[in-house]
């Protein structure tokens, strides 16, 4: 295998800081999702960007409540030494009422720099 090829990899392979963040999300435990970011962080979710610890923690709060969802892992790749990309199922009471999406991460430090959300 090629080191730029992406790597497919069961959800037990994701780094522990996207998997707290993960569980912390679904379960909608915002301080705890929030420590998985470092101070300078960059959320772009739906075309909205927040940065900063403040701005993410706002929006954890707002994704939160805005719909009732399930959602399941249903792959995870690490594409290079600091990027994964975990793919979910989402049903639930959104427009349109199931979507998959891309929750694309990039680390630093052990920590989450940025997380990019999109189908």
């Amino acid at each position: 295998m090629h080191d730029n090829q992406p790597r497919t990899s069961t959800p037990d392979i994701l780094p522990d800081v996207i998997t707290r963040y993960l569980n912390a999300h679904r379960a909608h435990d915002t301080a705890t999702a929030i420590t998985a970011f470092t101070g300078e962080a960059t959320v772009i979710d739906d075309g909205n960007t927040c940065e900063g610890t403040e701005a993410i923690e706002a929006w954890l709060n707002r994704s939160a409540t805005e719909f009732t969802y399930t959602i399941h892992l249903t792959d995870a790749q690490q594409t290079d030494a600091t990027r994964y990309i975990a793919t979910h199922h989402l049903e639930g009471n959104f427009p349109g009422g199931t979507i998959d999406l891309r929750y694309q991460f990039t680390l630093r430090g052990g920590l989450i720099e940025r997380l990019v959300i999109e189908p």
